[in-house]
């Protein structure tokens, strides 16, 4: 569809001049003599950008600028004017016109400054769009009454306005990012970027630029400068998500640059300086993993300033029915699906699940049952096989191995308690592995352990998993 661009003169024969010129490049132009008629058209239908004359009958030029400026928020207006001067120009500018073309018109200038404005105009229509989506889809808050999120928020509260680096913990899926957004936020920055860096999705080679930027032909494919996430963060936020995947080599280069807050860019000699604030997360335990030699002592003490746990989900079940109704308002007014409902059978059923997913497991849930059963209520006998049943206890397992009684375990077992623990855990995880058939996910999901720490048990027990 072709562009509408509004001509407001009162020289026919610049109207005619300028009309010739656009039309040839595909335009559709509409024209008023006066800045009454410019005003009146602007009010029936709205152009993608205006052309005005400075010098009108009536109404002048800067006067329809001010009252385009103040309704028409975004729509860029072009002065023209056959005595203009530098004041003039600069008035023009200051009172929001996209740029000043002086009188007799030439061609190229008018197609250039008509092809800027359009861009900008668009590129300034898609950031506000995006602006917009990401501020419905991210939330900074997160959403609980229970007596633990109601204490992490009073926390977030207490030092969010300072200056104090966070270091934040937490399963998988618990909400670290919500509350690294709201921390900055309720921050003297929240005016500034928050840049998020996810370390474990970006490959060891490419970290450093990334984090800190390059110079052309800094590397292998390096055709242009780039800015680093330090940069982009300067006067906001940076956020390290899973900082404990960070590789040695590189947390050795950032904790210097956190301590200076000063770097040279990768292939560069320029010492940049910056101000920013750091949060940090992880799912890992970083002091098991200093142990393990896997992470750095003292970029851990550097980073855990405040130091934040969030609870998963199964600490906080009487937040389920809440997070269940957000989802289902926020999938209802992104994907335009029909709205559903959870019977108390359902939500009993939900709130025993051991929920190794945390609230991102939740989420997915919800969107599955929108796809499965939207326009209606969830109930009980409708959950997959997971949620509808309690997860098994441990009675359940001594029978599914009837050939070796208690009596015989207390005969014939070690007598140590931590070796008896360790031997009947060995003998559950088999007799699970059996049960699901050797798919592990399941097996995880059904006895509330991540995948990662069900790995190394039977990697312990030697159990064979194949």
């Amino acid at each position: 569809m072709a562009r509408r661009i509004l001509i407001i003169d009162d020289e026919e024969g610049i109207r005619l001049s300028l009309r010739g010129i656009l039309e040839d490049e595909g335009f559709r132009i509409v024209e008023a003599e006066s800045g009454e008629q410019g005003l009146e058209l602007l009010g029936t239908d709205i152009p993608d950008m205006v052309f005005l004359d400075i010098w009108l009958p009536g109404m002048d030029g800067l006067e329809v600028l001010d009252i385009v400026s103040r309704d028409y928020k975004g729509l860029p207006v072009i002065m023209i004017s056959g005595h203009g001067t530098i004041e003039t120009a600069v008035q023009a500018l200051k009172k929001g016109a996209f740029d000043f073309i002086e009188k007799p018109l030439s061609l190229e200038k008018v197609v250039v400054a008509t092809r800027n404005a359009l861009e900008f105009s668009r590129l300034r229509q898609e950031n506000q769009a995006l602006k917009t989506r990401i501020s419905s889809e991210q939330p900074v808050n997160l959403t609980g009454e229970s007596p633990a999120i109601n204490h992490l928020n009073e926390v977030i509260g207490r030092v969010a306005p300072t200056e104090s680096w966070v270091l934040i913990t937490g399963e998988n899926g618990t909400g670290k990012e919500i509350v690294a957004r709201s921390i900055h936020h309720q921050s003297g920055r929240s005016d500034k970027p928050m840049v998020a860096v996810n370390c474990a999705a970006i490959p060891e080679e490419l970290i450093e630029s990334e984090l800190f930027g390059h110079e052309k032909g800094a590397f292998t494919g390096a055709d242009k400068a780039q800015e680093g996430k330090f940069e982009l963060a300067d006067g906001g936020t940076l956020f390290l998500d899973e900082i404990g995947d960070m590789s040695l080599k590189t947390q050795a280069k950032i904790l210097r640059i956190l301590q200076e807050q000063s770097f040279e860019h990768v292939g560069g000699r320029k010492t940049i300086t910056v101000d920013v604030r750091v949060i940090a997360a992880t799912n890992k335990d970083l002091a098991e993993e200093i142990r393990a030699g896997n992470f750095r002592e003292d970029l851990y003490y550097r980073l855990k300033v405040f130091p934040l746990e969030l609870p998963p989900l199964r600490d906080r079940i009487e937040d389920i029915p809440l997070l269940i109704n957000d989802f289902v308002s926020s999938l209802v007014k992104q994907h335009g699906f029909k709205p559903i409902s959870f019977d108390a059978g359902a939500i009993e059923a939900l709130s025993r699940y051991p929920w190794p997913g945390n609230v991102r497991e939740l989420k997915n849930f919800v969107e599955r049952m929108f796809i499965m059963y939207g326009g209606d209520t969830v109930t009980a006998d409708r959950l997959p096989p997971e949620f509808g049943t309690p997860p098994p206890a441990p009675k359940a397992v001594a029978q599914a191995e009837p050939e070796t009684s208690m009596d015989d375990l207390i005969a014939d077992g070690p007598s140590d308690l931590k070796q008896a623990r360790a031997d009947f855990e060995a003998r559950f995880l088999e007799a699970k592995l059996r049960e699901f058939e050797g798919n592990i996910s399941q097996l995880a999901k059904a006895i509330g352990l991540e995948r990662s720490s069900l790995y190394r048990k039977l990697k312990a027990y030697n159990i064979q998993t194949d």
